[in-house]
């Protein structure tokens, strides 16, 4: 029986454990990537554990999310970051070089390896056929220290692509019809590996678009074969000594399988609040549009972008839309000032922003009250552009750019011409907004820059015997990361001040929580199901373990959400019977006895409701290793015990 692509990669960087669907295997990991939103606690993670210098064999850190400066914190975090690069052996990306995700596929990205960062979209690396899996802070600093990484070992699910897409169809609308029929959740434990015919017709952006959002399908991760376009895209980057070829065997055996013929496939759009509520733009067509955003590290490609500047060429924005398109990397901008589509772009009215992720993570760009944003993003949460009451669709490039000019959501196949984007023989190379790490003897002079913003990371202890706590807040499915721990201008800076930002932990839900939470000293949050689901950020995690919250309680958890509470040393609970959800209201009193000998003995945990009166069974299904650093008060004191 042969592997799958994802497996053979699995296979050669086994460090623990057995091939075996749902059992903990522990990974090595060749590369990390972090960024500024989540880079300046996994340094102080990484510095905590005592280890002089990175054991990859390249981790590089990327400011691209919090580059708007409103005040001294973002520019301070950024300045720890640059020093802490160059005195442990971190490569620096510098703000205005590009989002992470996009500059890593250009520049160092390696069929073949494994790469995990702390940012959820690091799954864009399977475009060109890297195992990237996206991580807590934590986990990513334990990497660099050479440790290896642990996942469940995922199912296999093959997505095979037959045909070739129409004009003006895109791989947004692949991947948005594979989440219309999987769901937000339907990955959850499943790696998503392309095959078919159809992928010969792709390019590495197209693949690398459609792994990146499969990240929304709550998937480990998403990758495609290292094949001749994957060569061609790597010349053309000067990096041809970096290509392998790469595909499954032919007798692979695989857990699912789903076919999607690209040439039946019609432009669509994710509704609000959740990218896989998806319709056609036929369906939706006509609908009045106020803002468009081009961009992020989802579709701001040089061929994506090549694509608008051809839509929007002599034409104007229409009357009452704000264009607003952000570059993925400074080698996309660059060429595209050189050819002359900037001009164009700019000549049609769009407002050019820098390279960064800039309003898809909340940072400017927010639309009109009640507006009607089309994005070329991959998340649609509530609230999470910046107006609250706004109504926020993901679309195509294409999409966005026609109903730019229309004023109202339409097809873009009405607009068809012929236009192709040929793959650039070579792409604009200079590497120069990209700082090396001091050498092993010049090391030691390198003196980290702290600002007054950079606070520690917050001190755990051991799990106690009992817990006697509240149920602080009660929540319903599908709480994205946004919701625990919100985005945006006013709270992305206080990412290295964990006192600061958790003031802001679940006020999207209930305004009261923080302080509610710190009054009562230690608590319990209870949930629906995939709770967690979004972002890597584990902020989501430590704002709340800052504010007394012991354990958490849900229907069922998103992967890397999950990972980050048993990191953070908070025990993440699970009900045996879902229907016990109605049995637990908001202040009830909640008492769990004897839990280090319950997670030791390993067969769930018991609740006892005191207000209630009632026995609540739940699942607490931890390895050995997991009930070790659930014990030990979480991954930092576990490691540091080691």
């Amino acid at each position: 029986m042969g592997l799958t692509l994802a497996e053979k990669i699995i296979k050669n960087h086994l460090v623990t454990g057995e091939m075996v669907k749902g059992t903990d295997i522990g990974i090595r990991i060749d590369q990390t990537l972090t960024q500024d939103a989540t880079g300046t606690m996994a340094y102080l993670e990484f510095e905590a554990m005592g280890i002089d210098r990175v054991r990859t064999e390249r981790s590089v850190a990327y400011i691209d999310h919090n580059t708007l400066q409103t005040g001294f914190e973002n520019a301070d975090d950024h300045r720890f970051i640059q020093t802490v690069c160059k005195k442990h052996g971190i490569w620096f990306s510098r703000p205005g070089n590009g989002i992470c995700h996009q500059v890593h596929l250009e520049r160092f990205g390696i069929p073949g390896k494994t790469l995990i960062g702390s940012d959820s979209h690091t799954p864009t690396g399977g475009g060109i056929g890297m195992l990237a899996i996206g991580a807590g802070g934590l986990d990513v600093a334990v990497a660099m220290g050479g440790g290896e990484y642990y996942i469940t070992m995922p199912k296999i699910v093959n997505v095979e692509l037959q045909g070739e897409l129409q004009e003006n169809v895109s791989a947004k609308d692949i991947i948005l019809e594979v989440l219309r029929i999987m769901s937000v959740k339907g990955g959850v434990g499943k790696i998503i590996e392309y095959t078919g015919e159809g992928i010969k017709t792709l390019s590495v952006p197209q693949r690398a678009t459609i792994t990146n959002m499969g990240a929304e399908l709550g998937a480990t991760t998403s990758i495609f074969p290292s094949d001749e376009n994957t060569l061609e895209f790597l010349k053309a980057q000067d990096r041809a000594d970096a290509y392998t070829e790469l595909k499954a065997d032919d007798d692979a055996v695989y857990d699912e399988h789903i076919v999607i013929n690209l040439s039946e496939l019609a432009p669509l759009a994710a509704c609000p609040h959740s990218p896989d509520a998806v319709k056609s733009v036929e369906e939706l067509a006509g609908m009045k549009v106020d803002q468009v955003c081009i961009g992020s590290c989802t579709n701001s490609s040089y061929a994506d972008l090549m694509k608008v500047a051809h839509i929007l060429k002599g034409k104007t924005v229409a009357d009452g839309v704000s264009l607003a398109i952000a570059p993925g990397s400074k080698q996309v901008l660059n060429m595209l000032a050189q050819n002359g589509a900037l001009s164009d772009l700019i000549d049609a009215g769009a407002r050019i922003l820098e390279s960064a992720c800039g309003p898809c993570i909340g940072m400017g760009q927010s639309p009109n009250s009640k507006g009607v944003s089309l994005r070329t993003f991959n998340r649609n949460f509530l609230g999470r552009s910046g107006t609250k009451d706004a109504e926020i669709y993901l679309v195509s490039p294409e999409v966005a750019a026609v109903s730019a000019l229309t004023g109202v959501m339409t097809d873009p196949r009405e607009y068809a011409d012929g236009y192709k984007v040929d793959m650039p023989e070579h792409f604009l190379i200079n590497d120069n907004m990209v700082i090396e790490p001091a050498s092993v003897d010049e090391m030691d002079k390198v003196e980290v820059l702290r600002g007054p913003n950079i606070k520690e990371f917050p001190k755990t202890s051991a799990m106690v015997q009992d817990i006697s706590a509240s149920c602080s807040l009660k929540v319903d499915d599908n709480i994205t990361t946004d919701h625990i721990m919100p985005a945006g201008a006013k709270i992305l800076p206080l990412r290295s001040n964990i006192p600061a930002i958790s003031e802001h932990c679940f006020t999207v839900c209930d305004t009261k929580f923080p302080t509610r939470a710190k009054a009562l000293g230690s608590s319990i949050i209870v949930g629906g199901s995939n709770y967690g689901q979004g972002s890597s950020r584990e902020h989501a995690a430590l704002a709340p373990l800052y504010l007394g919250v012991k354990a958490v309680l849900v229907k069922s958890f998103a992967r890397i959400h999950r990972a980050n509470l048993i990191n953070a040393g908070i025990l993440p609970l699970e009900f045996a019977d879902e229907n016990d959800y109605n049995n637990i209201d908001l202040g009830d009193n909640l008492y769990i006895e004897n839990i280090r000998d319950q997670i030791a003995a390993g067969n769930g945990i018991t609740i006892i409701n005191k207000t209630k009166n009632v026995e609540i069974n739940t699942k607490c299904a931890l390895t050995e290793r997991q009930k070790d650093i659930i014990l030990a008060g979480g991954l930092l004191n576990y490691t540091m015990m080691k």
